[in-house]
């Protein structure tokens, strides 16, 4: 079946200094590799989104946006339907923001801004409110701190065949020793790899895999302790204990903000 065209906007110039995007993509669409000459703040207030920019592969969930200097390749894939939010920047604004494409944490005050611009369908700041507010966020942009990638991938063959499967079963509990023979080579050995080409621990990067599938997993109707099982969790509790310290809040109070982004 063919994919969802996300269509790319093309504007000869962009509109203003700051020019805010919403939309809500289905599942299973996907943007064109493309660029262009503002910068870009990529950021989904529900759902996941899969950026690959200048060669790289990035996954957006909300409490992290995707950074895309001006003139830079990029595209997008959403396996599932996602509420999506962007803010575009003219050159002048993107001075002091970083030069590659990288993941930024995002506030909470720009959470803020975005949602209530995108309620009021602001895209241009008009009111002087509105243009004190449009400031902030950039100025919120310029503080947030800087990941190179929230779910980084490998460039080690072996490395990336353990990481491709457990993309495909995520709540596989194989433990690192069982990934290392499968891969022909010594725990250790595997260990350093995820450490030196991932900067994170296999148990930090199956978490973050882990989490990146319950907030897809959560759309649905599914239980709480459903998605956990789902995930490899043998208990409710170490499932929500997880996805709190990922998240902020709860799997529950996930689900009620997903519905009212």
């Amino acid at each position: 079946m063919r994919k969802n065209l996300i269509s790319v906007p093309e504007f000869d110039g962009l509109p203003a200094p700051v020019y805010f995007r919403y939309a809500e993509f289905d599942a299973d669409s996907h943007a064109v590799s493309h660029q262009h000459a503002w910068g870009a703040l990529d950021y989904v207030a529900s759902g996941v989104m899969r950026f690959e920019v200048a060669g790289r592969r990035f996954m957006s969930p909300p409490q992290y946006a995707v950074w895309v200097p001006p003139h830079t390749e990029h595209s997008a894939y959403n396996a599932k339907a996602i509420v999506y939010r962007s803010v575009y920047l003219d050159a002048v604004h993107c001075q002091h923001l970083p030069r590659e494409p990288v993941t930024l944490a995002i506030s909470d005050i720009l959470k803020s801004i975005l949602s209530d611009f995108a309620r009021r369908d602001i895209h241009i700041p008009q009111s002087e409110a509105d243009i004190r507010l449009a400031q902030v966020l950039v100025d919120q942009l310029r503080l947030a701190p800087v990941h190179q990638c929230y779910l980084p991938y490998a460039s080690h063959p072996g490395l990336q065949r353990v990481l491709e499967a457990l993309q495909a079963q995520p709540g596989n509990n194989r433990p690192l020793g069982q990934w290392a023979d499968q891969v022909h080579v010594s725990e250790r050995t595997l260990a350093r790899l995820f450490l030196r080409e991932l900067g994170m621990s296999f148990g930090e990067w199956r978490q973050r895999l882990r989490f990146l599938a319950a907030i897809e997993a959560l759309e649905f109707t599914r239980s709480v302790q459903e998605v956990g099982f789902d995930l490899g969790y043998s208990t409710s509790s170490a499932f929500i204990a997880m996805f709190q310290r990922q998240a902020g809040c709860t799997p529950e109070q996930y689900r009620r903000q997903a519905r009212h982004p």
